[in-house]
């Protein structure tokens, strides 16, 4: 009969090992920031900011529109006509928190998987053991670009994100409520401050490291058999969407 506790210290054991696994490669990959100054390894960061980056703009605009939409409508249903609420709710609700955090999930459905499975697919056909009998790092040439690609584009895309749900709220509040899109806007800059943009910026970079990391780390660790390739890209979505969803919660406990 199997023993609970044994099991139960097994997987944490397990569990231990993986974040320890998943933290090494992090550092391994900020350690290798000056192989930026290669051609190559520039050339797989502009591809990784623009296939995460540009490729998510239409994706992240119109959630954010619609959540700015939403969460003005509903307000407005509950609370009537109020200035100062809805500028309030805008920036607790949007800025300090669904714009990171809306903004990794569309990431993690758009990047997460396709850089596990390339990773995977790589680690399959020998060409990461290739690279090693060249004396390149995969660190350095893979690892690392696409760390600081998905960081980069999960902070822009954050700001988009938050910039349009913003305007898209406003707008939908000065047409609902019958406020002064002026005065609405005058109201947003006197109520924002300098902590809620700071907790902004932290998550979104922390979210844009975290699935980059995860990510690479599903795809690095498959062996030879091919049909590892689904398994670590699921593995690379489940898994960032827990640390996303778990280091927000942390960022927000410590911050506010």
């Amino acid at each position: 009969m199997t023993n609970p506790l044994k099991t139960l210290h097994q997987a944490v054991v397990r569990k231990s090992l993986s974040i320890s696994s998943v933290a090494e490669l992090a550092w391994g990959a900020l350690c290798r920031t000056p192989a930026l100054g290669r051609g190559a390894v520039r050339r797989v960061l502009l591809k990784q900011l623009y296939f995460t980056g540009m490729e998510s703009v239409g994706a992240v605009g119109a959630v954010a529109f619609l959540v700015g939409l939403i969460i003005v409508t509903q307000m407005t249903n509950l609370v009537g006509r109020n200035e100062t609420l809805t500028v309030h709710v805008l920036i607790w609700v949007i800025v300090r928190e669904l714009g990171p955090l809306l903004t990794a999930v569309v990431i993690i459905g758009r990047s997460s998987s396709a850089v596990a499975s390339e990773l995977a697919a790589m680690q399959v056909n020998g060409e990461i053991k290739s690279l090693r009998r060249m004396a390149i790092s995969p660190l350095s040439y893979l690892v690392m670009p696409r760390m600081l690609g998905m960081t980069l584009s999960s902070v822009a895309l954050t700001f988009y994100f938050q910039a349009v749900a913003i305007a898209a709220g406003v707008v939908t509040a000065a047409l609902r409520q019958e406020l002064s899109l002026g005065s609405e806007i005058a109201e947003f800059f006197e109520v924002i401050d300098f902590a809620d943009i700071a907790a902004s910026f932290l998550k979104s970079a922390v979210f844009g490291v975290l699935v980059a990391v995860v990510s690479c780390y599903h795809g690095l660790r498959v062996k030879t058999a091919w049909t590892e390739i689904p398994q670590a890209a699921s593995q690379a979505v489940i898994r960032s969407l827990l640390a996303v969803f778990v280091w927000d919660g942390l960022i927000t406990v410590l911050v506010f």
